[in-house]
């Protein structure tokens, strides 16, 4: 491993102004990513600014009933909370899927949408790689790619995002929130995470030397009903085939409001727009939910070892929405 320096930042503004003196610096939170890539070579940064005393640590509710979630807070703090656990119950899910309950207790917020692809090209150095080394290719391609992308890929790369949380954070409009030397900013999940084109090398829309401080999250009633399942080919530690992130609100057997986000299928959380627009006032039916599922998929480009994700996903989509909407449909039966 390179050396390296290590400071621990005492407030926002001097963190930021730490990166904005030395870009060769990292921000450190709980590094169970970080950490990995500096043994592995991968990331070799100068000097690596700890994030963790910052005043980021909390969840809060927000004046227009939505969620703040500060950027050092610990997954597990997050998937315990209460409030999280009552209005977005999905979030806690893909919290939960991922990692072990040690990782989970280390590994922050910012950190956990700021980690980067596992993809076995990426993490091993004597590989080409273009996420890593630009110009280099993408020997995945024709290469092992069996847990790789079937949607928004390039010819550049075909790599994943591994995150579960930010699969549910997707579904539910969640926004970045950030501070620059100029000041604080804030940007959709939508648009955080840049596509692959030519450049997978430039993964998000973060300035340069910015600092992630918190993701908020709209009020969203339909969130409350809302469920997260991840396939993996293991039982326990492991990234995803392939995951969803399902909300679903159904009113006299039709969909008034529908989310839908799959993991492990592209570069970035995928929210399934095309599925929801033709979910929207349609019946709360396993044929609907299919054609659905099929209209977003349709734009499935897969390689030939990860064909197999299409069916899946489809299988995931109508399996989760069948069960919502008997839950939907349970739930008003009680109340009258």
């Amino acid at each position: 491993m390179k050396e390296f320096g290590y400071e621990r930042a005492l407030d926002v503004p001097g963190a930021v102004a730490v990166l904005g003196a030395d870009p060769d610096a990292r921000f450190l939170g709980g590094g169970t990513n970080l950490v990995d890539l500096m043994k592995s070579g991968v990331e070799r940064p100068a000097r690596l600014v700890d994030v963790r005393e910052l005043p980021l640590g909390r969840v809060e509710t927000a004046d227009d009933g939505g969620l703040r979630i500060g950027a050092t807070v610990t997954n597990s703090d997050l998937a315990a909370h209460p409030e999280v656990r009552r209005r977005y119950p999905a979030l806690t899910q893909a919290v939960l899927a991922g990692a072990s309950g040690q990782l989970r207790n280390m590994a922050t917020v910012g950190g956990n949408l700021l980690q980067r692809t596992r993809c076995s090209y990426f993490t091993d150095v004597t590989k080409p790689c273009n996420k890593r080394v630009p110009g280099s290719g993408c020997p995945a391609i024709t290469g092992e790619h069996r847990n790789h992308a079937i949607l928004g890929a390039s010819d550049a790369c075909v790599a994943t995002h591994p995150s579960d949380m930010g699969v549910a954070l997707a579904a539910f409009d969640a926004v970045v929130r950030y501070e620059t030397a100029d000041g604080p900013g804030e940007v959709p999940l939508a648009d955080f995470y840049l596509p692959v084109g030519d450049t997978p090398h430039l993964e998000t829309a973060l300035p340069a030397g910015a600092l992630i401080t918190g993701v908020t999250l709209p009020p969203a009633p339909v969130a409350a009903h809302s469920r997260y399942r991840k396939v993996r080919e293991r039982a326990s530690y492991a990234f995803a085939i392939g995951s969803v992130a399902a909300a679903l609100d159904v009113r006299d057997g039709v969909v008034r409001d529908v989310r839908l986000a799959f993991g492990a299928v592209a570069s970035r959380p995928w929210r399934a727009r095309a599925a929801e627009r033709a979910l929207t006032g349609a019946p709360a039916t396993a044929e609907a939910f299919a054609a659905a599922a099929d209209a977003e998929l349709a734009a499935a480009e897969p390689l030939p070892q990860n064909g197999y994700k299409v069916p899946l996903l489809r299988n995931l989509v109508v399996a989760m929405l069948t069960e919502l909407t008997q839950d939907s449909q349970d739930s008003q039966e009680a109340t009258r």
